[in-house]
C-alpha cells in the first residue's frame, strides 16, 4: 500500500519554548495534503500505539519527520517511535515491505550557524553526516531519501529571518505534498537556510 499525500511527524519536547519549530509548524498546517502529526502532544508518557502509528504510516506516501537536533540527533521520543513503529516484518526485512516506495523527508533546526557544521566548523561535520543514521534508515526499507531542510541558528534568529524561513519551508512542503513522486530539485543535498 504506497498511501496518499504526507504525513509529518513532529517531535519538539518543548515546543511551547521553540520559536523555529513552532513557526515552521504554523507553516505546515497551511499545507493541502499534509496531516500533522505531533509525538509529543500525542505520547507525552512514551507509550506509543504501535499498530495505529503503523497504519498511519502506510496510509501515507511521503512521510516527513520535523524535530530539533539534539545532541546531533534526534529527540529521545522520535527514536523511540521509529524503533517501536519500524519494526523487523513490517518496515525491513522478511516480509517487512510497507514502506517501501514510499519517501522520506527530514526536516530540522540546529541552534548553531551553517559554517559551524563541517570539517572546519566547531561541531566537524555535515548536517548530511549528522543525517546519515536516518538516511540509512529510508534505504534499508526502500524507501527514497528527501533532500533534508535545515534551519540553522534558530534561536538567535529575528522574527524577519524566522518567517523566511518558514516560508522557505511552506513551500518545500507543499511541492512534497503536491505530487505523489517529488522530482529532486537541483543543488546541494541539503536545503539550509543560514542567517
Amino acid at each position: 500500500m504506497v498511501g496518499e499525500g504526507m504525513l509529518l511527524v513532529m517531535a519538539h519536547p518543548a515546543l511551547e519554548r521553540s520559536r523555529a519549530n513552532q513557526k515552521m509548524m504554523q507553516a505546515a498546517r497551511e499545507v493541502a495534503g499534509l496531516t500533522l502529526h505531533d509525538l509529543y502532544e500525542v505520547y507525552p508518557a512514551f507509550t506509543i500505539d504501535v499498530r495505529a502509528e503503523q497504519k498511519r504510516l502506510m496510509q501515507h506516501q511521503i512521510i516527513g519527520l520535523q524535530f530539533p537536533m539534539y545532541w546531533y540527533s534526534t529527540p529521545a521520543l522520535l527514536k523511540e517511535w521509529i524503533d517501536l513503529v519500524w519494526l523487523h516484518g513490517f518496515a525491513y526485512g522478511i516480509g517487512g515491505t510497507a514502506l517501501e516506495g514510499k519517501r522520506l523527508f527530514v526536516a530540522c533546526t540546529t541552534g548553531g550557524r551553517a559554517e559551524y557544521y563541517g570539517p572546519d566548523g566547531q561541531n566537524r561535520y555535515t548536517m548530511e553526516e549528522f543525517l546519515r543514521p536516518l538516511e540509512q534508515t529510508a534505504r534499508l526499507c526502500g524507501m527514497e531519501w528527501e533532500k533534508p531542510f535545515v534551519l540553522h541558528a534558530s534561536g538567535a534568529k529575528t522574527e524577519l529571518a524566522l518567517q523566511a524561513g518558514a516560508d522557505a519551508y511552506r513551500r518545500r512542503l507543499a511541492a512534497l505534498a503536491a505530487v505523489a513522486v517529488f522530482v529532486e530539485p537541483e543543488g546541494p543535498a541539503i536545503q539550509e537556510i543560514r542567517e
